[in-house]
């Protein structure tokens, strides 16, 4: 019977949010194939324990790979690993997730498999026998729809467009080890700097509130923060601008060139909206944008605008989040 490999990221031991929609996304194809799905699961020693879980998003099995080497992510080696499990199997095609991990990782893999790779998938079917691949192109102007030909196909899909596994696409989801190929890295991860302990990736976060060069100084990034605390569950994020400024971090960063979110609420807190920045924002549920001109692009894909002065409305939109969540 034929497989879908679904390739699974881990940080720290733990798996990754991301990696339930990769196993969703793998159920969606395999279901459609009549195949099973395969969660390879690449770590160091003891992450069997984290993937475990993972027969509930869809997983018939859970292949763990360990090694001392891959306490962090390994280029090399994680794709040597990887491609070795997909030439083992009767598999149809790969899924992985398009993040910073996914997007070194899925080139590597489909240049060793020799299989076509379809990036940024936003929804999977599969018609005539082929995988098809939906996704956004030209800075998500156009829609495109690719037919993958060939006896594998890649996938990477972009987190927080695939829901997790439900109680229907639950499996057995059983672990059994596999070959790690840690072999000679010809690239290794010296050092990670970690984002603030407790914040919210932007990348994963169900809310995101986002500034811009409409907050005028990083003095007043203060605003963003507190609209984000008030809805307990929100990330910060920025644009590029304030991002080469210094004003923020670059692991809030928004855009082409940034992370791309798909989050249930997108709120834009003076930011015009430069194509670059739409490209990584506008599949989010529902866009809330917030500045002083009415003109700005990014009110041509909110669902909400509000044009008025930021350093009023914020405030007083915080206070009214926290009054709603605690009544």
């Amino acid at each position: 019977m034929a497989a879908i490999l679904a390739v699974c990221e881990q940080k720290d031991g733990a798996v990754r949010k991301v990696s339930r929609e990769v196993v969703a996304a793998a159920r969606q194809l395999a279901d459609a194939l009549g195949a099973t799905v395969d969660a390879l699961v690449i770590g160091a020693p003891g992450v069997d324990a984290a993937g475990a879980n993972l027969g509930d998003a869809g997983a018939d099995r859970v292949l763990v790979a360990s090694d001392a080497a891959f306490a962090r992510y390994s280029p090399d080696g994680y794709a040597a690993t990887a491609a070795a499990q997909a030439k083992s199997g009767a598999y149809a095609a790969v899924v992985l997730a398009a993040t910073a991990t996914g997007r070194d990782l899925a080139p590597r893999l489909a240049a060793q498999l020799d299989a076509p790779l379809a990036m940024d998938a936003t929804a999977v079917a599969v018609e005539g026998g082929k995988v098809v691949v939906t996704r956004p192109v030209y800075a998500g102007k156009a829609i495109e729809r690719v037919t993958i030909d060939g006896p594998m196909a890649i996938v990477a899909i972009r987190p927080n467009t695939f829901a997790a596994g439900t109680e229907a696409q639950r499996h057995s989801g059983t672990v059994e080890s596999v070959s790690a190929v840690a072999g000679a890295a010809r690239v290794r991860v010296r050092e990670v700097k970690a984002a603030e302990q407790g914040a919210l990736d932007v990348a994963e976060a169900s809310i995101v509130v986002s500034g811009g060069r409409g907050m005028k100084g990083p003095e007043h990034f203060h605003l963003i923060e507190e609209l984000a605390k008030a809805f307990g569950n929100a990330a910060v994020g920025a644009s590029r601008a304030v991002v080469d400024a210094g004003w923020r971090p670059h692991g809030e960063q928004v855009g082409q060139t940034g992370k791309t979110v798909s989050p249930q609420l997108y709120i834009a807190v003076g930011i015009s909206g430069a194509i670059q920045h739409l490209a990584g924002m506008r599949t989010a549920k529902v866009i809330v944008a917030i500045n002083k001109d009415k003109d700005a692009p990014i009110f041509k894909v909110a669902d909400y605008g509000l044009v008025g002065d930021a350093f009023e409305i914020v405030p007083r939109l915080a206070e009214e989040v926290r009054k709603a969540r605690s009544g």
